[in-house]
């Protein structure tokens, strides 16, 4: 496999850069440390508070699954998915030791702490709720109330399952928290040539070419890549785009399921968060955009990180395309480079008695390090990226934030009697970018009424002068 295609583990992930504020959700207080025993407390309303951490890593970390019953909390267990098979729902619980299990990704098992351990033959009974991380033939994780013990096999217990949601796993319980994703856990895939991969992770071990230069703790994309060039542009005016995106993003988590939210939490919360920076550059002429402006994909990353919600594994599915878009009108040749850094925050948050509602707040600040503009026209490059986070498989909330440069340029030649000619003209850029997305229908997986629509995370657009000069003759 292909270096830049393999699966990696290090606490960094996603990020977009924006510059506007909308809704937002209660404040998320700091999560455990990765790996850390999963804790609980009690609050004021005799519900418990479960921490949020980052699940355990490697072939040694436990297994389990989850086993919840009506007004019971989750409970740790050893127990494992075997195999799960979508189309039928059928699964396969198998009480195998740790580490010897066909998954070694840890699940949950949550029952009354004075119910008798499962027996071998029937681990699981109906009713009970099963939460596990990514396992056999469940790549996006399993959350799933049994329906039916169908029998013994040679790998466990089969099992028949319909799906389910968090409510039914953490009941009345509390969490929130914010959790780094291990870019080791990151799958990248280059869509064309002249893309690399290198990240750096918190205990210091570093991938890639630019992995000795980078904090720790971030992954980045270096994109090389040349465009199509206007038709009539000398050899000297190839147009090529070249830069890269660095990341440093975090899963944001939390469920209120305290009294008063009827079937379903009090509130909750899901979205990323993290820093954004970036750096690209755009030369020659491009050609004229016909039609929408050119988007070109250059690599896809994908994580399903494991937010570990006391004993209960929850799936986040991460996904991320960043692109390459140019649009201009064939007439002007470009040379400019600019720096872009900010953070970003993104996702929706859930209330009782008001649904779920957008979040999108961010700042973002560049800097062009040159710049130059000949020629009448206009052109504008975007270094962006589409970003989506779901949970067990189910899409909730999508983002495409594009950072991009615009360049005009304005040219005037004049002719006198004497036969002498001049010309004259101004030229400017402009930085900028776009934010837009939408909180999906699968946001009910937390237990919440369904959206009757999917509602868009609204348009933000915000442009700002980098620099400008003139041309005389």
């Amino acid at each position: 496999m292909h270096t830049l295609a393999r699966r990696l583990l290090l606490p960094g992930l996603t990020a977009l850069t924006l510059a506007a504020t909308g809704c937002s959700s209660p404040g998320h207080t700091g999560a455990a440390a990765p790996g850390s025993p999963e804790t609980t407390a009690s609050t004021a309303d005799g519900t418990q508070q479960l921490d949020v951490a980052a699940a355990p890593q490697g072939s040694s970390a436990p297994t389990a699954i989850a086993r919840t019953r009506t007004g019971q909390g989750p409970e740790k267990s050893q127990l494992t998915v075997a195999s799960y098979d979508k189309a039928s729902g059928r699964a396969v619980i198998s009480n195998g030791p740790p580490g010897h299990s066909p998954s070694s990704a840890p699940s949950t098992r949550s029952s009354p702490s004075s119910s008798p351990s499962p027996s071998p033959d029937k681990p699981v009974a109906v009713g009970d709720v099963i939460a596990s991380a990514p396992a056999p033939g469940a790549p996006d994780g399993l959350l799933a109330k049994v329906t039916e013990v169908v029998g013994k096999t040679g790998r466990g217990t089969e099992v028949k399952t319909a799906p389910t949601t968090l409510a039914a796993a953490l009941n009345d319980d509390k969490a929130e928290g914010k959790v780094p994703v291990d870019p080791a856990s990151v799958t990248v895939e280059p869509l064309m040539k002249g893309v690399t991969f290198s990240w750096a992770k918190s205990q210091g071990v570093r991938f890639g070419p630019k992995g000795a230069a980078l904090p720790l703790g971030n992954l980045r994309l270096d994109v090389d890549a040349a465009v199509d060039t206007a038709k009539d542009a000398p050899a000297s005016a190839g147009a090529s785009v070249s830069g890269f995106v660095q990341l440093a993003p975090e899963v944001e988590f939390s469920y209120d399921g305290s009294p008063g939210g009827g079937h379903g939490p009090h509130s909750a919360f899901l979205g990323m968060s993290g820093d954004w920076s970036s750096r690209w550059e755009l030369k020659g002429r491009a050609a004229a955009s016909t039609g929408a402006p050119k988007r070109i994909p250059f690599a896809k990353l994908h994580s399903d990180p494991v937010v570990q919600v006391g004993p209960v594994p929850v799936v986040v599915n991460l996904n991320l395309t960043c692109y390459i878009q140019v649009e201009a009108d064939g007439r002007v040749t470009l040379d400019v480079q600019q720096d872009v850094k900010g953070d970003f925050r993104v996702g929706g948050s859930y209330a009782v008695g008001k649904g779920w509602t957008p979040v999108s707040t961010s700042s973002v600040h560049s800097t062009p390090v040159k710049a130059s503009v000949t020629a009448a026209g206009s052109v504008k490059s975007a270094l962006g990226a589409e970003a989506s986070v779901g949970l067990y498989g189910a899409v909730g909330v999508t983002a495409d934030f594009a950072p991009y440069l615009r360049g005009e340029g304005d040219v005037k030649a004049s002719a006198s009697t004497d036969g002498k000619t001049s010309v004259n003209g101004s030229w400017a850029l402009y930085g900028g970018f776009g934010l837009s997305g939408q909180l999906h229908l699968e946001l009910s997986l937390f237990g919440t009424p369904v959206l009757e629509r999917r509602i868009p995370l609204g348009t933000l657009n915000r442009e700002w002068p980098l620099t400008n000069g003139r041309t005389g003759q």
